[in-house]
């Protein structure tokens, strides 16, 4: 026999309520996007006409986008970042699952020493001046490695990968050895296949970080071909002059103000992961619980 729940009155308008205040935050957080795209495509009369702030354009051009493309710059830093997120995220879990592994077990041979190491580094750190001089020393300096290998594991993410590898069943990896597989084709046939919403979880975690690093830029890269997206908007951002930054003539940006060129450089950055996380978030939500330490 089916029951249905009846809402009283007050259970409505707790749900209106709800819904009106996640509806806000949701108008609060998505407007700074659709802004930046808006000031992107709307031309230099119009925003001028609008006093620099338009919300519904009358025309639209695309004059920005073909400009920060037709200099060598921006398509340049884009393949550095493109590069950043997939090597790099790519590094990361390899080192990621290569650590978290053999730490689920708890057979290991001074298995709590090397989680007590782990924690400690979440803990303290050398600072700045240590990674940079570590850096330096390594002959990283103006590398495109110097953004991934310094952050090539995270503390965090091994731990929540371990607890994951906890959770998964010993009769199947078992079964495997019985089969006649040993650890690595263990961890490779059966392990990971079964890990794919931590993989995912943590693969989108160390895309975004490289996707948005910039800081290891400043300080490790002095090569402006190797600069990634964000270093050179960071750039853009921070300049008087809009063509140094871009390599192009003034002349070609005299129609076009150099907050459009910014915003249209935003875009570019932040559409690709708009595009991405649908297609990883419901292996995001999956693989955040099941990596959830557990009390």
């Amino acid at each position: 026999m089916a029951f249905v729940l009846k809402k009283t009155k007050s259970d409505r308008i707790v749900d209106a309520v709800l819904y009106t205040v996640l509806g806000l935050f949701c108008l609060a957080t998505l407007f700074p996007i659709y802004f930046v795209f808006v000031m992107s495509v709307t031309p230099y009369t119009e925003v001028l006409k609008n006093g620099g702030f338009v919300i519904v354009p009358h025309s639209v051009t695309f004059e920005a986008f073909k400009t920060i493309f037709s200099s060598n710059t921006v398509p340049k830093a884009l393949q550095v970042t493109v590069f950043l997120a997939v090597v790099g995220t790519a590094c990361n879990l390899a080192v990621t699952t290569m650590l978290a592994y053999p730490l689920s077990k708890k057979f290991l041979p001074g298995r709590n020493v090397v989680l007590m190491g782990i924690v400690f580094t979440m803990l303290f750190s050398g600072g700045i001046i240590p990674t940079y001089l570590t850096v330096k020393a390594t002959g990283l300096m103006n590398s495109i490695w110097a953004l991934i290998i310094p952050g090539l594991v995270s503390s965090f993410n091994i731990l929540i990968m371990k607890t994951f590898f906890e959770g998964l069943p010993h009769e199947v990896e078992e079964a495997a050895k019985v089969d006649g597989c040993g650890d690595i084709a263990t961890l490779l046939r059966i392990v990971l296949p079964l890990s794919l919403p931590i993989m995912a979880t943590l693969g989108l975690f160390y895309g975004v970080n490289h996707w948005n690093a910039y800081f290891g830029g400043v300080m490790y890269l002095n090569d402006r071909s190797l600069y990634p997206l964000q270093v050179v908007l960071r750039n853009m951002i921070v300049s008087p002059a809009v063509s140094q930054e871009l390599a192009v003539p003034q002349s070609a940006l005299n129609t076009l103000p150099p907050e459009t060129i910014k915003m249209a450089t935003v875009v570019v950055a932040i559409v690709p992961v708009l595009v991405v996380y649908p297609f990883l978030q419901k292996y995001f939500v999956k693989g955040m619980l099941l990596g959830a330490v557990k009390g």
